[in-house]
């Protein structure tokens, strides 16, 4: 007998680098758990009218403005369901109206909370290491610290066959933690595509884009180098930016930096994750954090 099949939406809302979250009760299925606002998709409405529709019965907001963020299926024991996933940036002024017991969390603490088997997948995209490892050296990754993420900088063309040979023989799993540019992600067999869970797009590659051009069901992260490309950014719907120059560097000693204040100015308006980059260090971690960044990147201290 096969079991029903069910579609269900969900609306993340976030805010000031915290998402929604409320508690399924006991008679509910899955319940005493965790949960992100949402539920079934009524006939004769996509999943996005019903995300909409759920959040402002639920939550007690209208957002009008939805980023498609992925489609999970799960099984469980007695129904398969569907998940329609898209999230939305919370403006200040709704924020009095959010009913409860709906409550903000930062996106470590959703490691530590109870949700249902299905949402692992939106857990493990939502949280972030809070550093990010810059190196051109694939054997820099293999070899390196897989608490960071690794974004592996290497131009299309370069030795691409070969260092495509040994990022296929890197299993499922190590991959997770891997950066690539969006222009060589493109060029890679759909299979690696898939393993690849987070994009990265230079300033120039963002600013290029138009909404709804981002590839679902990916992590994708923006350089951004001003205000201009950060506000971008969250407006085309992208999971969290770099922002740079923070400090002089070496090998870009004559660059205009924006140094910590005008670095926390630019921050803390932002809504995604933040990682400052430019002349860093991994001790440098908390100073950045409480100039309101997410984590931190870099390539010689890291």
């Amino acid at each position: 007998m096969s079991k029903p099949k069910i579609d269900v939406a969900i609306g993340l809302l976030l805010h000031r680098g915290k998402i929604l979250v409320g508690w399924r009760k006991a008679e509910q299925h899955q319940g005493n758990k965790h949960e992100f606002p949402g539920g079934k998709v009524e006939a004769g409405e996509s999943p996005e009218e019903a995300c909409r529709r759920e959040i402002f019965e639920e939550v007690g907001i209208g957002i009008q403005q939805w980023h498609a963020f992925d489609v999970i299926h799960h099984d469980y024991e007695d129904v398969e369901i569907f998940l329609h996933i898209f999230y939305a940036i919370v403006p200040e002024k709704y924020l009095t109206e959010i009913q409860t017991p709906w409550a903000w969390y930062t996106r470590d603490q959703l490691l530590k909370l109870n949700f249902p088997k299905a949402n692992k997948r939106i857990i493990q995209r939502l949280y972030w290491s809070h550093q990010i490892k810059i190196s051109d050296q694939l054997s820099n990754y293999v070899a390196g610290k897989k608490e960071q993420l690794f974004y592996w900088r290497i131009e299309a063309g370069q030795d691409l066959a070969e260092q495509l040979t040994h990022l296929d023989s890197i299993n499922d799993q190590d991959l997770s933690q891997l950066i690539l540019n969006i222009d060589l992600w493109q060029q890679l067999p759909k299979q690696l595509q898939k393993k690849i869970t987070t994009i990265h797009f230079k300033q120039h590659q963002l600013m290029n884009l138009t909404v709804g051009q981002l590839p679902i069901g990916s992590r994708c992260i923006a350089a951004c180098h001003d205000l201009v490309s950060l506000q971008r950014a969250q407006q085309l719907g992208f999971d969290a930016v770099t922002l740079s120059p923070v400090l002089n560097t070496p090998t870009h000693p004559d660059t205009v930096v924006l140094g910590w204040e005008s670095f926390a100015d630019y921050a803390k308006t932002c809504d995604i994750p933040v990682f400052a980059l430019g002349g860093l260090a991994q001790s440098d971690l908390q100073l950045a954090q409480q100039h309101h960044a997410y984590g931190i990147a870099g390539i010689r201290h890291f």
